[in-house]
């Protein structure tokens, strides 16, 4: 049997080949584990889930989002502002007066509204999150954790999506056809909602909102806190992994009480915010609108259109976890 001597030049080559080698690996790690590390754990089929349950979920239910925004405008001060006396009666005088397109103003920037927040919240939650984790979806976070990676979410993503709230929700109080009777102060859509707004509004007009926004993210990061702190303990429950997979009827449920609790808490900011949005309104601010509210309608200006928002952001909040839950089931 022949014995293959190896040189003792090559074998001390052969070491500094491999420590240079592996110098080289812990540089990348150590690179990757600095300020972009968290990119490694970007999952565009997050995004692609968040799209996909936000336009289908618009699509089914854009009347009751609008019904929702016109009751929250009601002051009962502004002349300009239709009045209904509940949510059948918004109904059928919306679609009395203004036909079935009436029910689906604002549905194009709504659809790309919703469709763009849904998609970038679901993509910066999880990648926050996983980033967390370091990668370990079986390691448990805990509600503060959970509240950090869904508020960090939902300020990037109101960054980048207000200025379409903005536009969605005047088109949805433009009850009267004023493009074509020549006056200027309607939108014709989107693009001309965007563009005369930045006209004559500048770049705060976009951006009209974006406080109670900023206080809405509470608002997610409440529900998905609730959302995700169910699913593990029920797991945990079961005596399985915390990301283990859950049946229809169970994200249904888990989705349905999150919202519903987290809509309870929040509200509010909704009132005020669309309020600062409506065209037909003139606040000096956030503050003044609130102390204006308070002054004229008390605890229940605060909470008006929540019922057709409870009817609409229900079902809503379903379709768009469940699609979420099966589209990245893997």
């Amino acid at each position: 049997m022949a014995t293959t001597l190896k040189s003792p030049h090559k074998t001390a080559a052969a070491a500094a080949s491999a420590a240079t080698a592996t110098a080289g690996a812990a540089a990348v790690g150590a690179a990757g584990s600095g300020s972009f590390g968290w990119l490694a754990h970007v999952k565009y089929e997050h995004l692609m889930a968040g799209v996909s349950g936000g336009v289908t979920s618009t699509l089914l239910l854009h009347p009751l989002d609008l019904i929702k925004i016109r009751f929250a405008v009601n002051d009962g001060r502004t002349a300009s502002v239709p009045q209904y006396r509940g949510l059948t009666s918004a109904f059928l005088t919306i679609f009395r007066q203004e036909g079935f397109r009436g029910l689906y103003k604002g549905v194009t920037p709504n659809m790309w509204g919703s469709g763009s927040a849904w998609g970038f919240y679901f993509m910066f939650y999880n990648t926050i999150k996983t980033w967390i984790q370091d990668g370990n979806t079986a390691q448990p976070l805990g509600p503060s954790l959970h509240m950090l990676a869904a508020a960090e979410a939902g300020v990037l993503t109101l960054a980048m999506t207000n200025p379409i709230w903005v536009v969605k929700t005047r088109l949805c109080l433009q009850c009267d056809d004023r493009v074509k009777a020549g006056t200027g102060t309607g939108y014709a859509g989107m693009m001309d909602g965007l563009t005369k707004i930045y006209r004559t509004e500048g770049i705060r007009g976009l951006y009209r909102g974006f406080v109670p926004g900023m206080f809405g993210v509470s608002h997610g990061a409440l529900q998905f806190m609730t959302y995700e702190e169910m699913k593990n303990k029920y797991n945990q429950r079961r005596k399985r992994p915390i990301d283990a997979k859950l049946t229809t009827s169970e994200y249904l449920t888990f989705a349905a009480v999150s919202k519903l609790i987290a809509a309870a808490a929040t509200y509010p900011y909704q009132v005020i915010r669309a309020r600062l949005q409506d065209q037909n309104h003139s606040y000096k601010g956030t503050w003044d609108c609130v102390k204006l509210t308070w002054r004229y309608e008390r605890v229940s200006g605060f909470y008006k259109g929540l019922m057709p928002y409870l009817v609409h952001v229900t079902p809503n909040i379903c379709l768009v976890m469940l699609i979420y839950e099966k589209f990245t089931n893997h």
